[in-house]
């Protein structure tokens, strides 16, 4: 199919399309989570728990990074398949150019935060000199790879936008394989250091990837060329006003994980606790990605719907896409429920570790189908234009229901840390009611009702 034509294609069969968008992402990403995973699994049985619980002091700070990385991503994301939409092949280039340049400029800024606060930030998180050792040598290396793995990030939304999920697929693939390679290898030679030594190098390999096919080759529909790079405040603006909200989103949920260790780290057995809730992070990222994929493609279908004005279609995508999640989150709920203890045996042999992370789990389970609702619906509120509703309903979810009740149940009612995990359950209930009713008031006022 030539990439021009691919709106045409979607029009034609929304839902078909959502699937076709949606399959390459799902099986990039679990390439990716699946590393992560076996990243973790490797670090829990040859160097420790107090190596997990490093990882999880790291995940923030990293999150946050990534987190604005992928927003300001998804905000290019729209602006350029709403450009596709409209036929105004030019507004996308140049607005491809614009998150490149963006790109550039964040990886400076990042670094140079990271080298003046990064010990600050992970101190507060937890007092374990063991941990907060482990978690500076990951941080600090991985750091250095921040440039690589955002304008890899920039790349992939770029591609998103014009449609092609194929590519990056295929790329962050190898690139993952190569990870996967160097992992056992450095782990063994350097601990936990050689496990952010290997998600770099992997990093590097995939930017220079991209940057043949994309600059070089010109194997994709849009065109990137930054020697007559003309900047546009108008389009600045564009991306941003989509891409800030989502990117505060990331960021929120980042202080909430945040706030979460620093609450942990107040319970009866902090360097457990904290490994625990960092492990089964990981584990719940694995079986996210399918719904994941689908409100992340759903961005694009409506935004070229949007900029096609081809309304009566945006309803299909959306509650197709809605009810898909929830078939998918019913089978996770039921896997994280009943199969919890297996899965954590995977990543660590330490008893304590796998007792907080099964409870975390049976609590968790049951919050799985509320996250696929306020997923999608936010999702779909970005993809028409609308991103600061996501920004609001995380904060809600993540910071004044989930973190204040974590706090108050377990230090001021010295409850046990599975009110914690009920926080979060309740959190996760009413975002699902909050961004559902929202969503369908901004398609009311859109009058885009079908």
């Amino acid at each position: 199919m030539d990439k021009a034509d691919r709106l045409n294609e979607f029009i034609k069969n929304p839902q078909k399309a959502l699937i076709t968008l949606s399959l390459p992402m799902m099986v990039g990403m679990s390439v990716q989570a699946i590393y992560m995973l076996i990243d973790t699994a490797f670090i829990g049985h040859w160097v420790g728990g107090s190596a997990l619980a490093g990882l999880g002091i790291v995940f923030p700070p990293m999150f946050i990074i990534m987190g604005i990385t992928f927003g300001l991503g998804s905000g290019a994301t729209t602006v350029i398949a709403q450009s596709i939409g409209e036929k105004n092949k030019s507004k996308a280039d140049n607005t491809a150019e614009h998150i490149i340049v963006l790109g550039i400029f964040l990886s400076l800024l990042f670094i140079t935060i990271g080298l003046l606060f990064g010990d600050d930030i992970l101190r507060y998180q937890g007092s374990n000199q063991e941990v907060i050792s482990n978690a500076s040598v990951y941080f600090y290396t991985m750091l250095y790879g921040t440039p690589f793995m955002i304008l890899s990030i920039f790349f992939r939304s770029i591609l998103s936008g014009e449609g092609d999920n194929m590519m990056p697929m295929k790329v962050l693939g190898l690139g993952t394989i190569i990870n996967l390679i160097l992992d056992p290898v450095l782990i063994y030679y350097f601990a936990i250091k050689g496990a952010a030594l290997a998600t770099v190098i992997s990093q590097i390999v995939v930017f220079i990837i991209f940057i043949y096919l994309m600059i070089y080759k010109k194997h994709t529909y849009i065109s990137l060329d930054l020697n007559n790079f003309k900047f546009s405040s108008n389009i600045l603006t564009q991306i941003l006003k989509i891409g800030v909200p989502a990117s505060l989103s990331m960021l929120i949920m980042s202080l909430g994980i945040f706030f979460y260790n620093t609450i942990l780290n107040q319970t009866e057995y902090p360097v457990s606790a904290i490994a625990a809730y960092s492990t089964a992070h990981r584990i719940e990222h694995l079986f996210f990605i399918p719904i994941i994929s689908i409100a992340t493609s759903m961005i694009t279908l409506i935004g070229m719907f949007f900029g096609a004005k081809e309304y009566n279609l945006i309803d299909k995508v959306i509650y197709f896409a809605i009810r898909t999640s929830i078939i998918i989150s019913i089978i996770y709920s039921i896997i994280f429920y009943s199969c919890s203890e297996f899965l954590l045996n995977l990543f660590t042999n330490e008893t304590e570790i796998i007792n907080i992370g099964v409870g975390y789990f049976q609590i968790f389970a049951f919050a799985v189908p509320f996250i696929s609702i306020a997923m999608n619906c936010s999702r779909a509120m970005q993809g028409l234009g609308k991103a600061y509703p996501m920004f609001i309903i995380t904060c809600l979810r993540v910071i004044i229901i989930s973190c204040f009740l974590a706090h108050y149940f377990i230090n001021y009612l010295n409850k046990p840390i599975e009110f914690a995990w009920i926080a979060v359950l309740i959190s996760c209930v009413l975002s699902a009611f909050i961004s559902f009713i929202w969503m369908v008031k901004v398609k009311n006022n859109l009058r885009i009702i079908s």
